[in-house]
């Protein structure tokens, strides 16, 4: 008994000895995603596109860092998609877990506040899909992979008013999502500014639990707008222009890039066919790297990934390329951690599977925008590209 004890402490001695030593070799990646909550498709999605990217470095022996190999580790952890959990999450995953960089939040209600944890704390923080310019204003320590929503509102202006010949609009978004409010406000101000004052017909709001908007549809099509707006995430308007067509309403929807789920087509079927919404890549007819990332997605996990996992991959990308620019990293994470700042701010340009891009002074992406039809068998296809001017 009494030497299988001291077996037993010489054990626990020499775990207790090396885990520095396997600590001192992997770094680690913190990510702030919804895993449940109202978009858990996108938390899915963020998880899948690192884990494939994380699969793939580790299985080649690591990330050389100045001449040394890391082992990555990538931490997940749910914000529920809440701001306030996403705020909790940021300080988890900073002070408790210890992280280098941290990806997302993704929507833009929940990386406005993390983003001021992540700038507070001093860690870089890259969100691939909020587009809400308070998300990286004048936070030298948050950057995105996506373009902002003053790109994006004219973006989907110009192509319904070219598209849909429209002279009226008709706006509905989510009051208490500050990416769905931003964006609304930003598409009515260009319309109007386009088409003339009072040209948008209707400017209704809804909550994010709402599951009934029969009262916001009905004054929104008395008003026969010649389209409607959604700046909604895909869950929302699956129910939208279900209901609309319940309604009625025979025109035209115009949507924004929360649409980009996969889960859209699951939760909407006909009744989103043939509609068009702004986002961040086409997976129909991709080439290149673009196609071999969505075929090896598809193939792994049984579907065609969405924006959201594509712009992921570019983030999470985008970090280890400033990782690896530091040169060599010293162990102590506060040092480290201002390391990564300084090479994310270096970085140049770089070519991503959402597009090529280069970053301006708040950390924003140059980067061009699509447009994408939802085809008769629910594919997202390629309309046409929109780049900045």
């Amino acid at each position: 008994m009494k030497r299988s004890l001291q077996c037993l402490v010489f054990i626990s001695l020499t775990l207790l000895l090396t885990l520095p030593a396997l600590a001192a070799n992997t770094i680690k990646i913190g990510f702030n995603i919804p895993m449940t909550g109202d978009i858990p498709k996108v938390g899915e999605s963020s998880k899948f596109s690192a884990e494939m990217l994380k699969a793939d470095i580790n299985g080649a022996g690591g990330l050389e860092v100045g001449g040394k190999k890391y082992m990555l580790e990538f931490i997940y952890e749910d914000n529920e998609a809440k701001a306030e959990s996403a705020v909790t999450t940021a300080l988890k995953l900073i002070e408790r877990d210890q992280v280098l960089a941290m990806i997302g939040p993704n929507s833009s209600k929940q990386a406005v506040p993390a983003g001021q944890v992540a700038d507070d704390n001093r860690t870089v923080m890259v969100t691939p899909w909020s587009t809400n310019p308070d998300t990286t204003y004048d936070r030298p320590w948050v950057f995105r992979a996506a373009f902002l929503d003053p790109f994006q509102g004219p973006v989907a202006v110009n192509f319904a008013v070219k598209q849909f010949n429209a002279k009226t609009a008709a706006v509905l978004y989510d009051l208490s999502n500050d990416y769905s409010k931003g964006l609304a406000e930003i598409l009515r101000d260009e319309f109007e500014k386009k088409m003339g004052k009072g040209t948008v017909l209707a400017f209704e709001s809804h909550g994010t639990k709402d599951q009934d908007f029969s009262a916001q549809l009905t004054k929104i099509i008395a008003t026969k707008p010649d389209f409607i707006f959604l700046p909604d995430n895909y869950n929302q308007v699956a129910l939208i222009v279900k209901q609309a067509h319940q309604q009625g309403y025979k025109g035209q929807f115009m949507g924004s890039d929360a649409w980009g789920s996969s889960e859209l087509m699951t939760l909407c079927g006909d009744d989103c066919k043939g509609l068009f919404f702004s986002t961040h890549y086409a997976a129909a007819g991709a080439t290149g790297a673009t196609k071999t990332f969505i075929d090896r997605y598809t193939r792994k996990y049984g579907y065609v990934p969405d924006d959201v996992a594509a712009l992921t991959w570019d983030a999470t990308r985008i970090v280890l390329q400033a990782i690896q620019d530091t040169g060599g990293l010293s162990g102590k994470l506060k040092k480290d951690r201002k390391a990564v700042l300084k090479a994310m701010s270096k970085i140049p340009s770089f070519a991503g599977i959402t597009g090529d891009m280069k970053f301006d002074e708040q950390g924003d992406p140059v980067k061009c925008a699509v447009v994408v039809r939802i085809s008769d068998t629910g594919d997202f296809e390629f309309t046409e590209s929109v780049c900045p001017e």
